[in-house]
Parts: C-alpha cells; structure tokens; sequence
C-alpha cells in the first residue's frame, strides 16, 4: 500500500491563519486520507467521492474553527461520518418501498444495516492513544510496523492498544465477545 501521511502541523497552523497557499496545499494533502475515510463509511461509490470533495469544501472553508491542529485526521472523519450518514439518510428517505412479493436489493439491506454513526461514536470514545492506533490500523490501513513507527511504540504495544481499543469498540457497540471486526485481527503486518 503507498504511504500517505497527513499534511504537517506548521501547514495546519498556517492554514488556519488564513495563509491561501498552506489551505490549497491542506486540501490537497489531505485528499487521499478524506477518499479514503469517505470509501469506508459511505454505501456506494459515488456517495464516497461526494462526501469526500463536501468534506474537502468543509476542510477549505472552516479550517479556522479547527481548535487543535493536530486533532486534523479525527476532524475531518467527523466530517465524511457525517456527510456519509447524511446521504445514507437521504438516500433512505427517497427509495420507494419494495414491492409486495420482492425482497429488499442488497443496496438497501446496506442502508438497513447502516450504523456508522454508532461505530464513529464508539471510536470517539476510545481513549486517546487507543483511538489513534484504530484509526491507522483499521481506518486508514497502515501495517502495524508503520503505526507503531509513527507513533513511537514497539510492535507489541501498539498491538496491545489495538486489541483493547477493537475490544472496546465491540463492548460499546454490544457485540459478541468472540466477534471480530471484518479484515486483518492478529495484528500481524498484513
């Protein structure tokens, strides 16, 4: 997988002073992680790109609300839950009912089971460096190596904090004790 990082925090600090040049390159830096969040949480393809250039409009025009700058990546996942859901919602309200005799498309049954706002606010809960290790692990879809790199841990730590975070995402949301999430669960670099 290529390596995508988020744009520094001397570009954030300047974006957010309204520097036009550090907002163009924000924008643009941040594009393949806000694509990238936006493919995960919305139900088609075209919503995922929508909710991505929204976002990235978001991102362009409020990047002076932004309260820390190094809270970048989980503010705009904010944003592409939100904007996803709001399409999700949409997209519900508007789809006629099925025929009597026809079971629901697989679109639907997607739109049914739609729960990213449950699973966006069980992540938020998760404590810090938690958060932080899901979000790259899971979200993002770093290998281990790099996310403990980034983050200064060993490999053993970070897949500690990985555990305890995907466990305490699956206590929030209910689940079964020996569910796992879908993908990669052992921690390995895969």
């Amino acid at each position: 997988m290529a390596e995508s990082s988020w744009p520094g925090e001397l570009l954030v600090v300047a974006a957010q002073r309204g520097d036009v040049d550090a907002i163009t390159a924000l924008v643009s830096g941040s594009h393949p992680n806000v694509r990238r969040f936006a493919r995960s949480l919305c139900a088609t393809p075209e919503d995922a790109e929508d909710a991505a250039q929204e976002a990235l409009i978001i991102l362009y025009r409020k990047i002076g609300t932004l309260r820390a700058s190094g809270a970048l990546a989980s503010w705009m996942f904010r944003i592409v839950r939100n904007e996803c859901l709001r399409r999700a919602r949409a997209m519900a309200r508007d789809r006629t009912p099925p025929w009597d005799g026809f079971a629901p498309s697989a679109e639907e049954e997607v739109l049914l089971r739609l729960e990213a706002g449950r699973v966006a606010a069980a992540v938020a809960a998760l404590p810090v460096d938690q958060r932080r290790v899901l979000i790259m692990r899971d979200i993002q879809g770093h290998s281990g190596r790099t996310v403990a790199d980034a983050l200064g841990l060993s490999t053993a730590a970070m897949k500690s904090r990985l555990h305890r975070a995907r466990a305490a995402v699956r206590h929030m949301l209910g689940a079964a004790p020996d569910a796992t999430p879908e993908g990669n669960t052992d921690g390995n670099e895969g």
